[in-house]
Formats: structure tokens, C-alpha cells, sequence
């Protein structure tokens, strides 16, 4: 044994005491019910505003909405990662309490509704490991820095499928999941479709369908497509098919 180690004393080594550890783990649940609403809730004063019967106003259109604003104090980045980052956010309620919100900072995506002249749909096949099973969606990719998202679909579409189209409208944008994310994705009609080679990501894997409209929108209503773009995509697509041919269902 060396000097430096024979001359280390009692108190180097000894562990924690019983009151030292209650001590640090009081603090850590005191820290925990500063920020934690989902569990106990007796200290609760406030109720959601009583339902009222009106015409449909949107969000930040109601003066009401500024008193539930939440005031970010700070911001860190608590995670880095290849496609998206998570920031740690410390924040005011309306009622001067703080609380802890994480949020994953996302570029942004587009997402098409490639229809072809007969009335088929083209969807994508991909294994995701998040969900551990492959899903079919319509094709879809992240915006890069400064990228428009016009300029994106047209992209990704060809990137994925090999399709070019000669027109791409946009139909609407939705946000992914506005409870932890800050990801929206822009979704557009692709239509005029011409045929050539694709060209995915080298960590991309995909096999493509093209499906008649009236399938993928029985499926979505039967709830066997859960992913939220397609979702709203074929939706979207089938209200402006019925638009543009208002009178069909009647004449059946």
C-alpha cells in the first residue's frame, strides 16, 4: 500500500449518513413537486373556462388566450441529436407558478398526396423502428436549413418514389404532436405524375404502392392507418374530390 493511500482518512471513505441522504432526497422531491402537475394536484386552485356555444374562433384570435400564455424563463439544450434536438424549457404559468416543459425542436417536413389520373394514391412502405413494424404512408421528408417547402415535396417525392409531377398544390399544414414537439408538416397534392428512377436516403428502404383513393379513405375511417400525415392527407384529398364533384353522391 502506498503512503498517499495509507494516509487517507476515516472520513474519505465514509458513506453517507442516514440523515444525509433524507436530506437529499427531501430536496429532490421538493424539486419534483415544483414542476410535476400530474400527481398530486391538492394544491390546485384554478378550473378550465366553462364550455360555450359560438362560431369557431382559432388560436391566439380570442382575447381570452393571452391569460393562458405561458413565459419561457429559460431555455437549455438538454439533448443533441442527428435530425432534431430536445431543449429543456423553464417556464411561467398563468398563475406565476414554474414548471418544466421539454420540447423537441424539429426543422419542419413535407408530406404528398400523390394522385394519379385514374384516382390512385401513392404510398410508401418503411420499416420504423420507433413503432417496430413497417407502416404505409404517403411519402414525406424532412425540410433542410432555409429550405422551401414547395421545392421539398417535389424532392422527396422524387427521392422516394421516382414520380415528378407537374403540378403541386398545398393543402394544409398540421403540427405532428404540439404537446412535446414544435415539428409542422406542410402537405401538398401532387398531380401530373410522370414515372422515372428514385433516389432514397442511403438509410431508406422503401417498397411503393399506388392504391385507389376510396381504399386508403376506408381504411383511415376504419382506423388500419395510424399514421397521422396519411391520416389527414386522404382525408384532405377526398373532401376536395368530393368539392370538385359535388352532385355525384346524390345522383348514386
Amino acid at each position: 500500500m502506498s503512503e498517499k493511500s495509507e494516509n487517507i482518512t476515516a472520513r474519505d471513505v465514509t458513506q453517507p449518513t442516514r440523515e444525509e441522504l433524507g436530506s437529499a432526497v427531501d430536496d429532490m422531491r421538493d424539486s419534483v413537486v415544483a414542476f410535476t402537475y400530474d400527481g398530486d394536484r391538492s394544491s390546485q386552485d384554478h378550473l378550465s373556462g366553462a364550455p360555450e356555444e359560438r362560431d369557431l374562433v382559432l388560436g391566439e384570435d380570442d382575447p381570452r388566450d393571452a391569460a393562458l400564455a405561458e413565459h419561457p424563463l429559460t431555455e437549455d439544450v438538454a439533448w443533441t441529436g442527428r435530425i432534431f434536438n430536445v431543449d429543456r424549457l423553464r417556464v411561467e404559468l398563468p398563475d406565476g407558478r414554474a414548471a418544466i416543459r421539454d420540447v423537441v425542436r424539429h426543422p419542419g417536413a413535407v408530406a404528398v398526396v400523390a394522385l394519379t389520373e385514374d384516382g390512385r394514391i401513392c404510398l410508401v412502405r418503411q420499416y420504423r423502428t420507433a413503432l417496430g413494424r413497417v407502416t404505409v404512408e404517403i411519402p414525406a421528408g424532412k425540410l433542410a436549413p432555409g429550405e422551401d417547402p414547395l421545392e421539398c415535396a417535389s424532392r422527396e417525392l422524387l427521392e422516394e418514389t421516382g414520380m415528378s409531377a407537374q403540378k403541386i398544390a398545398f393543402l394544409t399544414t398540421i403540427a405532428s404532436s404540439a404537446g412535446f414537439c414544435d415539428e409542422l408538416i406542410h402537405i401538398y397534392m401532387a398531380t401530373g405524375l410522370a414515372f422515372g428512377k428514385s433516389d432514397p436516403d442511403a438509410d431508406e428502404f422503401i417498397n411503393v404502392d399506388l392504391v385507389p383513393l376510396d381504399e386508403l379513405i376506408d381504411a383511415v375511417l376504419d382506423g388500419r392507418i395510424e399514421d397521422a400525415k396519411t391520416v389527414v392527407g386522404a382525408l384532405v384529398c377526398d373532401a376536395i374530390m368530393h368539392r370538385l364533384t359535388p352532385g355525384e353522391d346524390a345522383e348514386e
